[in-house]
């Protein structure tokens, strides 16, 4: 198969439903793919909140494991969109290391680059 370069935007917070939780568990099995050389993952609106650290779904699944994971991964990365995070306080708090910042501009380029482009 060839090489994949794959967006996932995340857009739900991680309390109140599964549909961060399955955006973040599905970007880590894809990480886990050879064929997938690069993969980036927005978390937008109140999905922004999974980047605090000690974060847990409703069922207790910790949110701030799968978020590190991916930060840490060779061929993913995990952005935070910086308009959802200022408008919620958060730019200024203590993020999961490996988290870097991002703008609209950025998900633009990504998105035109990008072979598939997948939202939770």
């Amino acid at each position: 198969m060839s090489e994949q370069k794959i967006v996932v935007i995340i857009n739900s917070a991680p309390h109140g439903n599964e549909a961060c939780l399955s955006g973040l568990r599905v970007a880590g099995a894809l990480a886990a793919r050879a064929e997938v050389v690069d993969l980036r993952v927005l978390l937008m609106s109140d999905a922004t909140v999974a980047v605090l650290p000690h974060q847990q779904d409703n069922a207790g699944n910790m949110i701030e494991a799968l978020v590190s994971e991916l930060a840490s991964a060779a061929n993913a990365s995990v952005h935070l969109c910086r308009t959802c995070a200022q408008a919620r306080g958060l730019l200024e708090l203590t993020h999961i290391e490996g988290v870097r910042i991002a703008t609209l501009s950025d998900l633009s380029e990504w998105v035109v680059q990008a072979d598939k482009v997948l939202t939770f």
